[in-house]
């Protein structure tokens, strides 16, 4: 009788730029709809007018909040698929960029409480929209973006070493170590700046900030091809 074969059972460093790419390809799919079409939708430029749309259009809104976390589901993912993919050029030092996004993740799921307290307010409101009750509504949404806010400069860190890891890594171009460094540089400046100097436009960094998804099509294009196993 013949050996078996334990081919099929190694798990490669190609399978896990595909499960990193997809998780990537999806996230581009759900924050973007709810920040660039829900909340436009919802948000407006004064708090009665964001409580009166928010309350009635709960579904929208609701949706909004499960896109984020279906986001927050595969930002853990990508850490964990990114951690193997780059875990034979520095296994330790992969594990610590790995939990540098699960910190950025925790952070978010934070700030993301914010709108599921709106979601109370709107689900125990009696159809009348106080003063009160849509500063409430509006004190929640700033404290969403703020505390995002903050979360994008761990994840901005989280790049500029992802950044440097791909770039020890000899079965990755070097492009794409590069592109993730500026993309992490992007996050930290364009972040801190709205803090540190609001007044000035930073709106140039914006292309930078395309860095992981060039990544993440080499992942799903030329990644998945790897056949270099993971090592235990």
């Amino acid at each position: 009788m013949d050996a078996p074969t334990t081919t099929n059972q190694t798990f490669t460093i190609g399978k896990a730029a595909l499960i990193a790419g997809l998780g990537l390809l999806l996230m581009t799919l759900t924050v973007p709809f709810a920040e660039f079409y829900i909340f436009p939708k919802l948000i407006a430029d004064d708090a009665a007018t964001t409580a009166e749309n928010i309350s009635s259009e709960k579904l929208l809104f609701t949706t909004s909040i499960f896109l984020h976390l279906f986001t927050l589901l595969l930002d853990i993912v990508v850490a964990w698929a990114l951690y193997l993919f780059l875990k034979p050029v520095m296994r330790y030092f992969s594990l610590l960029v790995a939990w540098f996004r699960l910190i950025y993740t925790a952070m978010y799921l934070v700030a993301l409480a914010n709108l599921m307290k709106i979601l109370a307010l709107v689900q125990t409101s009696d159809g009348s929209a106080s003063t009160q009750w849509a500063e409430s509504v509006q004190f929640h949404i700033d404290s969403f973006r703020l505390e995002w806010s903050f979360g994008l400069i761990i994840f901005g860190i989280y790049l500029v070493l992802l950044g440097y890891l791909v770039l020890k890594a000899q079965y990755v171009p070097k492009i794409f170590g590069i592109l993730l460094l500026i993309a992490g540089l992007g996050y930290v400046v364009h972040t801190l700046g709205a803090f540190f100097a609001p007044t000035m436009d930073l709106g140039f960094l914006f292309f930078t900030f395309f860095g992981e998804l060039v990544f993440m099509v080499w992942l799903l294009v030329k990644g998945r091809k790897l056949q270099l196993a993971v090592p235990k």
